[in-house]
């Protein structure tokens, strides 16, 4: 028993040895657990705060790699897709075309303008030195994103605040301008910095600037600083002073506010702005950055307000007269500075308030030598010159006489001014009188209406309708009786091209505005080809109706028109004074004036023979100055078949006749060798004429079975016919 006690005793030390160890050992198994991250020594938990703030360094630094990666690629991608620097160098964003007038001066330039490509070397320093001073001041050390501006574009991009200095390197710029739009979406951001990244990677700094100032937008359609510098001071880019670089270098950030041709104060305080940044970066001294920037002389700009109704009308003819083409070209006009400028101040000055007025003016072979389309162009483009549909009032009256002057009638016959119904329409004399018995001069002069529905009804109102189409009127004739009052309603264009055929002797005229076009080396591609040869009236027929236009200005309606010299011409007054004309010509120049609301409605006050005619006179006077005086040719000289008395001689002669085509215009016969018909010509020749054409010619009968006249039917005018 006692040795079994022993053991007992022995194996209760141990346990109690064993256990006195394992507290001497838990401290340290604590500390361990502590330095395991899994207790703390106090016994506490660990903080949540640090926890995260490891697993952002963590994940962070894993995502920054990846984005590294990432971006890495893009660039790769961005830089392998790029085109040459020989393909960037050719890109063009589209036609350039430059419009002269006849003189070769600059009208206007439409679509981007490029100049003369400039190498590197051959940029002057001060350009290339404002460009980075005010654009990119860290642009030699950056690889294409500027850090500090790249956070401003993101705060930018997340508050909206413009005030934030977000704005992108030359480099940026760039690509923007080479591949992207102007979005300033968070997106477009991004991708201008990888497209910046990749033209750095596949560029030098100097092919990147170079690139830049021949390619970045100036304003006024000028690409690249040599057609900034050629629009604005009329020189190459190689010959820019520091003032005139500093005004280019200043507009960049906005064209259109800085540009000296718009605003020149801004221009000029814009451009100290970047010579003061230039001597802050050591560019240039304090001497060099002391330039007196109103100093610079610039370009002189032509006035471009009424210029532009002229180009709106004459441009979209390119595409019918040119072949395709994406080439800068040059578009060489028929029209006068000199003269459009006139007749912009004639337009302005004489024009009754809350009204427009149009005019178009026309040389001997139909060239346009001044075309105004409204009173302001910036206010309504509306065109009323080439547009805008009118009733053109008594002017209309010299279709109806050159109806009459062909059919017989002479400016001393005697014709009778008396109350006249025709199928039930009654028309009346602006002054409400009727004085009897007058000569067909004085009756044309003073705008006498009766005379005219008589006359009108005699040679037959559709006759009066095919004379208008002779003359180049393309726009719907009605034949009701009130047309001989000018109901019908026409484009002032086509009206001065039908005086300017009486101006040209009887010879039809064609209003065009572009002399030829070149490229802008000087290659020919298209030359206009003078078309007058169609005669529309006999000699005859043209005297007479001189005659009458000269007495209109002399003693009748259009006095107001006289310049001096002789003026031929006829005024035109609608109903309430709606529209007032004055169309004549003098000297070999035509001119047209219109004046009215485009609402139509009355303007109080408003005769053909006020302010459109004052307006006439006003601009002819600069119109002619230089051109010798003219006078009219206005003896009537009738041929043989009017002036014989027996009716045999009304046939005449087959070469006396004249043939009218199937557009109404005139053709001159040409002379046949006598043969076998009974009138020496060839049988199986057709007919000149028809009978009832040549009783309209002659103003006669031929002798056959007697028969009633026919007249259309006469419903009533849509539109109350015009006053004068």
């Amino acid at each position: 028993m006692s040795r079994r006690g022993d053991r007992l005793q022995n194996k209760g030390a141990r346990g109690s040895r064993r256990a006195a160890a394992q507290r001497a050992d838990a401290p340290a198994v604590r500390t361990k657990l502590s330095r395991d991250g899994k207790g703390s020594g106090d016994g506490k938990p660990p903080s949540a705060l640090r926890k995260w703030i490891k697993r952002a360094f963590v994940w962070g630094g894993a995502l920054a790699l990846l984005g590294l990666i990432f971006l890495g690629f893009a660039v790769g991608f961005a830089a392998s897709s790029i085109p040459s620097y020989g393909a960037l160098q050719a890109t063009q964003p589209g036609q350039t075309i430059v419009v002269r007038a006849r003189d070769g001066r600059e009208l206007v330039e439409l679509g981007p303008s490029f100049g003369e490509w400039l190498d590197y070397d051959e940029i002057p320093d001060n350009m290339k030195s404002a460009m980075v001073a005010v654009e990119d001041k860290r642009f030699h050390s950056h690889l294409g994103v500027d850090p500090i501006r790249l956070t401003g574009a993101i705060v930018e991009g997340f508050t909206g605040d413009d005030r934030i200095g977000g704005t992108s390197t030359i480099t940026q710029q760039l690509a923007r301008n080479l591949f992207l739009n102007n979005n300033r979406s968070l997106d477009r951001k991004a991708r201008e910095a990888v497209l910046a990244l990749a033209l750095e990677w596949k560029f030098s700094k100097e092919e990147i600037l170079e690139l830049y100032l021949n390619k970045v937008y100036f304003g006024g359609g000028a690409y690249g600083i040599d057609s900034a510098s050629r629009k604005f001071f009329s020189h190459p880019a190689n010959e820019l002073s520091v003032g005139e670089a500093a005004i280019i270098a200043g507009l960049v950030k906005a064209p259109s506010r800085y540009s000296p041709t718009a605003d020149t104060q801004a221009a000029v305080d814009r451009a100290q702005v970047v010579l003061r940044l230039m001597r802050e970066q050591g560019y240039i001294t304090a001497d060099q950055a002391n330039v007196d920037i109103s100093e610079v002389q610039l370009k002189e700009q032509a006035g471009q307000n009424s210029v532009r109704y002229f180009t709106d009308w004459v441009l979209p003819q390119l595409d019918i007269i040119l072949p395709e083409t994406f080439e800068p070209i040059e578009v060489w006009t028929t029209l006068d500075i000199g003269m459009q400028r006139a007749a912009t101040a004639a337009i302005e000055a004489n024009t009754p308030g809350n009204a427009q007025g149009a005019l178009v003016s026309l040389d001997r072979d139909g060239a346009i030598l001044a075309l105004v389309g409204g009173t302001d162009y910036v206010a309504s483009n509306f065109n009323r010159a080439t547009t805008a549909m009118r009733q053109p009032g008594s002017s209309w009256k010299l279709f109806v006489y050159l109806a009459a002057l062909e059919a017989g009638y002479t400016p001393e016959d005697m014709v009778k001014d008396e109350p006249v119904t025709i199928d039930g329409w009654s028309p009346r004399n602006s002054t409400g009188r009727n004085v009897g018995e007058t000569d067909l001069r004085t009756a044309f002069a003073y705008s006498i209406n009766t005379v005219a529905a008589q006359l009108g009804n005699e040679v037959g109102f559709g006759t009066v309708a095919s004379m208008a189409k002779r003359f180049g009127i393309t726009s719907e004739v009605s034949t009701f009786p009130s047309m001989v009052l000018g109901s019908s309603e026409v484009r002032l264009i086509e009206m001065t091209q039908a005086f300017a055929a009486i101006s040209a002797k009887g010879v039809g005229v064609e209003p065009y505005g572009i002399a030829k076009v070149t490229t802008a080396g000087g290659e020919l591609l298209y030359r206009h080809q003078d078309k007058r040869d169609r005669t529309v009236v006999p000699d005859y027929v043209v005297a007479g109706m001189t005659d009458l236009l000269q007495a209109a200005v002399q003693t009748g309606t259009g006095r107001a028109a006289q310049i001096g010299r002789p003026v031929a011409g006829k005024t035109g007054t609608t109903s309430s004074n709606k529209d007032g004309w004055f169309i004549g010509f003098s000297s070999g120049v035509t001119t047209g004036v219109w004046m009215g609301r485009d609402d139509a409605k009355a303007v109080p006050g408003l005769q053909g023979g006020r302010a459109p005619a004052q307006a006439f006179a006003a601009y002819m006077r600069y119109a002619v100055k230089d051109r010798p005086v003219e006078e009219f040719e206005t003896t009537v000289e009738l041929p043989e078949w009017q002036l014989e008395p027996d009716e045999e001689a009304m046939f005449g002669e087959p070469e006396d006749y004249y043939f009218i085509d199937e557009q109404g215009n005139l053709v001159e016969p040409a002379r046949r060798e006598p043969s076998d018909g009974p009138f020496g010509t060839d049988p199986n020749d057709p007919a000149a004429a028809s009978d009832e054409f040549l009783e309209q010619a002659t103003g006669g009968q031929i002798p056959r079975p007697q028969r009633e006249p026919r007249r259309p039917p006469q419903p009533q005018a849509t539109r109350p016919p015009p006053d004068e």
